[in-house]
């Protein structure tokens, strides 16, 4: 199992490109769906430097914060609720540039600007949402979208 994570500078794209073999690297042998939750949050977080990366999970039907990497954040999300909610609500990747403009967007820090938030599936049901939080207006595009579903569906194959 690999325990360091290799830095790298450069584009986006770049920068996704390194970090996916060391992720599957990473979690692979760890069975232990925490484990590999916080090493996704901490890896993401020390290859873009964002403002909070983390995982809720879907837990008596609300989401529940799982392994994070940032400041303190929200414990419980209801289903349509915020960004979180709403992703889980409708299944799908929501993308939102500027925080202040999404209706019913909850603040768990003043510092988010941006957002994106990617369920993750299990048995065809949403079972936790990736929540990544920026300090930058638009920081989130289609790279990010692609890349961070290819992360989404690694953490689901360890998903307990």
């Amino acid at each position: 199992m690999a325990e360091d994570l290799d830095i790298v500078e450069g584009t986006k794209q770049q920068r996704y490109d390194s970090l996916y073999p060391q992720l599957e690297a990473l979690l692979e042998g760890e069975k232990n769906t925490i484990a590999n939750l916080a090493n996704i949050s901490a890896a993401l977080k020390e290859m873009f430097g964002f403002l909070w990366v983390g995982f809720y999970r879907v837990q008596e039907n609300e989401l529940v914060l799982g392994p994070f990497q940032g400041t303190v954040a929200c414990t419980r999300i209801a289903k349509g609720k915020g960004v979180c909610g709403t992703c889980w609500e409708t299944a799908a990747v929501q993308v939102v540039p500027d925080v202040d403009a999404f209706p019913g967007h909850i603040a768990c820090s003043s510092l988010s600007r941006s957002e994106i938030v990617l369920p993750l599936f299990k048995n065809a049901q949403v079972v936790g949402v990736l929540d990544i939080d920026s300090e930058r207006l638009n920081e989130f595009d289609a790279i990010d979208v692609r890349e961070l579903s290819k992360i989404c569906r690694l953490a689901e194959r360890k998903w307990d």
